[in-house]
């Protein structure tokens, strides 16, 4: 069977809600595996920071970005390009300290709970989508930028938002260009 001309299958949306599913029972399978909330935290913290080590080299060759000046500039460039390259979302960003390097990226929909109701009671430790803090972290290193990448808010924990606070570990350099 053919398709009809002019109808294009949605297979963004296919491909996404299959990756929603398959991480689901990622963590479920690894909430099997540990007994302590910790443990997959942590384990779910190094799976994305592998991840996010190899996503960079994919996301500079696609996205077509500039060099960031600043420490908001990245961030900026985290929520309008990353965010929505990879998980079709944009979350906006507050900057949370006067030096400059304290970022919290805030997402009003969190596409990877779509199918999570609520975490169970004996799981309240659990952050289930810890992978993106690790794949934050991963994909700054590869550019040379130390942070800290950590949920400050979770919606599966009862807060309003979900939101991902990036704190920058190194004072930004006044290099000077080459000319």
């Amino acid at each position: 069977m053919s398709r009809p001309p002019g109808r294009k299958q949605d297979s963004h949306k296919i491909s996404r809600e299959l990756f929603v599913l398959t991480y689901g029972a990622l963590v479920a399978q690894l909430c099997k595996d540990y007994e302590k909330d910790e443990d997959v935290n942590t384990c779910l913290d190094k799976m994305g920071y592998s991840i996010g080590i190899r996503l960079i080299d994919d996301f500079l060759a696609h996205s077509d970005v500039k060099r960031c000046r600043s420490y908001s500039e990245t961030a900026d460039m985290i929520a309008q390009v990353a965010f929505k390259m990879y998980l079709g979302v944009t979350p906006s960003v507050s900057c949370s300290s006067a030096a400059g390097n304290e970022f919290s990226l805030i997402l009003d929909k969190n596409p990877l709970v779509d199918f999570v109701e609520e975490l169970p009671a004996e799981r309240a430790s659990l952050c289930y989508c810890n992978l993106l803090c690790g794949v934050i972290r991963g994909a700054l290193e590869m550019v040379h930028l130390a942070a800290e990448v950590t949920f400050l808010q979770d919606r599966l924990k009862g807060d309003a938002v979900t939101e991902i606070g990036i704190t920058f570990l190194r004072k930004p350099e006044d290099r000077k260009q080459k000319r």
